[in-house]
């Protein structure tokens, strides 16, 4: 059984269930060779805190000792864990070193009667530099050897590997099949030569065509990706699983692996490592050890930093805060930064996973910060479904401190007594008028004061853009006492604009879609505000309470009189997720949606979204926040997929 614990964009936590174990993602498996056993299984274990390690069942096969005590004892004897056992096939081998005898068959059947959690398929190692058709041929065959592995697979969880070398539209159409059969993990292959070259931007290509066809109520597996340089760019990428010998094979050339890079023992000048490993030594008594004691230290270390470097991961989730931890991760070389700006040509994928809002702030990084998925999202949300007030003129203002309110309130009042002015401020986001200034990520932002020039080159561009939109009489931008002066002369009128009212139709349109502040403040509106802090808590309409107004994100929380109103508004599916007869009468009684009961769903709804829960007759059960997007609602049966608020009689 699969399901996904935590999300945040594509990345995710998961737990994954096993016969020997439940694993819960992002995990490494350390690669164990039975041949030559760096650190003992049990260590690993026990002292490293690894749930699970993958070996190789060719090496195994072609020993008759070791193939004979497997077959006796199983893998999990034969190599001394008692933990999660995932075997390769000896694809990599049959592509490193020519013809090996192998069938697909055979091999996943030895697997499979060896007592392997998780078994391989034979799969053709596609390589970079491959021919279209020389790739497809070799799609083709993985994808035949693929299904043929899943008629005898047993009991055994199967590894169906995407190929595809450096093709999108082979990698996400090899995906694709492979999702519609009978595998349970889903590994990218073919992708070591790319590491080992440095193409992080290619990899970062072949990871999204991938996950666009893949199953997303299976662990993806990262094959052959074991450096803790690349794991949180991996992880944001939706990479579930990794496995590598690395932390045994830099060992050996006394290299240590870093987060930021590999180090040689005898280019250090220092040793900041606090990991256990490298605790009790200095610098020239780690240099000091025999080979076996030294090679065995390093190995722990590397693993030691792998493994931190995927519960940093992991917490970034947690605290919302993985992109920062991305961005700062992908400076450490210049290949990484490639992978990274390779991110702008996927940010519309992405940010059909990206969260609404985020509990903690947005850090600016640097320019890459631009090509995040919440850029895109409020300049579309901006230019599609803003409608700009009836005012004659519009007053723009510099970027400030946030939020832009409270900062310009003073000017406000006083360009608002001469003139019919409205208010606009040329933010990092672009333009953002005033009555929007609360809302994620506009308030929920820091940029450094002294800007770069993609920073400013950005703020022009999407300038440019308002001023072909805009439909003001007159606009300009704040520039002093003089601005006043010049209002006052050419108008000599009050504005009417009330930034109360225009900030909650606003929102609503910029949540939930055009039309919807129509529907939801369709009568006599009155606006609750805090007493202690001025901002707006409440929308009632003719009395019912429609909406409350959220402070951290500045955006809206359905009440059921609000719920009824956009059901009513907006035809099914839109803002609905559909559930089943049995899961229905549960969320009557106000509890959670799980994978396995939903039908259907809106596909536009993205994480984080206020919900309608209707059943098949379209009837408003509950509202609540969505945590999965509709492939993932649809796909998954087990775990959370919309976190009810209260349920509507």
């Amino acid at each position: 059984m699969f399901e996904i614990l935590k999300r945040d964009g594509l990345a995710r936590i998961c737990r994954f269930d096993t016969k020997h174990g439940t694993l819960e993602t992002p995990a490494l498996l350390p690669v164990l060779n039975p041949r030559l056993i760096t650190i003992p299984p049990s260590v690993m274990k026990e002292e490293l805190g690894f749930q699970a390690l993958i070996t190789n069942s060719y090496i195994i096969r072609n020993d008759p000792v070791l193939r004979q005590a497997a077959l006796e004892k199983g893998v999990h004897q034969l190599i001394g864990y008692d933990g999660i056992v995932m075997t390769d096939s000896g694809t990599f081998q049959s592509h490193m070193y020519g013809e090996v005898e192998l069938v697909n068959k055979d091999i996943v059947a030895f697997q499979r009667d060896i007592g392997s959690d998780i078994g391989t398929v034979l799969d053709i190692f596609t390589e970079p530099d491959w021919g279209p058709e020389k790739t497809r041929q070799a799609v083709d065959e993985t994808l035949h050897r693929t299904k043929e592995a899943a008629s005898i697979k047993g009991e055994m969880k199967l590894a169906g590997v995407v190929q595809g070398s450096v093709y999108p539209d082979q990698r996400e159409s090899c995906a694709r099949e492979m999702a519609s059969m009978d595998v349970d993990v889903h590994p990218i292959g073919g992708v070591v030569p790319l590491m080992e070259r440095y193409r992080f931007a290619d990899l970062v290509d072949v990871i999204i065509a991938s996950k666009k066809g893949l199953m997303p109520a299976r662990p993806v597996h990262l094959f052959g990706a074991g450096h803790p340089m690349v794991f949180a760019l991996a992880i944001l990428l939706g990479c579930d699983m990794f496995d590598s010998a690395s932390y045994a094979k830099f060992a050996r050339d006394d290299r240590l692996m870093f987060p930021e890079g590999t180090m040689h023992l005898a280019d250090m000048k220092t040793l900041e490592c606090e990991c256990p490993a490298c605790r009790a030594h200095t610098l020239e008594s780690l240099a000091a050890l025999p080979d076996k004691e030294r090679m065995l230290a390093l190995a722990k270390h590397n693993l030691y930093a792998s493994k931190k470097e995927i519960e940093r991961a992991k917490r970034a989730m947690h605290e919302g805060t993985l992109w920062e931890l991305v961005e700062t991760r992908c400076r450490s070389h210049p290949a990484l930064l490639d992978g990274l700006r390779r991110l702008r040509e996927h940010r519309k994928y992405l940010e059909r996973f990206e969260p609404l809002s985020r509990e903690g702030a947005m850090f600016y990084t640097g320019p890459e910060s631009l090509n995040r998925p919440c850029f895109l999202r409020y300049e579309e949300r901006y230019f599609e479904r803003y409608r700009q007030p009836p005012n004659k003129i519009l007053v723009g203002f510099e970027d400030a401190e946030r939020p832009y309110s409270r900062t310009y309130a003073p000017l406000m009042a006083k360009l608002s007594d001469v003139a019919d002015a409205h208010f606009l401020v040329m933010s990092p986001f672009g333009p953002v008028p005033i009555e929007l200034d609360e809302v994620y990520p506009i308030a929920q932002s820091l940029f450094p004061k002294i800007k770069d020039r993609e920073m400013e080159e950005h703020v022009k561009e999407m300038m440019e853009h308002f001023s072909h939109c805009q439909q003001y009489g007159m606009c300009l931008l704040y520039d002093g006492e003089g601005t006043v002066e010049m209002l006052s002369s050419l108008s000599g009128e009050k504005s009417d604009f009330d930034i109360d009212v225009a900030k909650v139709r606003a929102v609503a349109d910029y949540q939930f879609g055009k039309g919807a502040a129509d529907a939801l403040f369709d009568g006599k509106m009155q606006i609750v505000k805090s007493k202690n802090t001025d901002k707006i808590r409440n929308v009632l309409v003719d009395g019912q309470h429609v909406v409350s107004m959220r402070a951290p994100d500045g955006l809206f929380t359905l009440r059921p009189a609000g719920a009824k109103k956009l059901q009513k508004k907006f035809p099914s599916p839109r803002m609905r997720v559909i559930v089943n007869a049995d899961s229905a009468e549960f969320n009557k009684e106000g509890k959670n949606v799980f994978g396995g009961f939903v039908l259907d769903c809106d596909p536009e709804l993205i994480p984080m979204d206020e919900v309608l829960v209707v059943n098949e007759a379209d009837e408003l059960i509950a509202i609540g926040r969505t945590v999965l997007v509709r492939n993932e609602m649809l796909a998954v049966k087990k775990g959370l997929v919309v976190k009810v608020r209260e349920a509507v009689a």
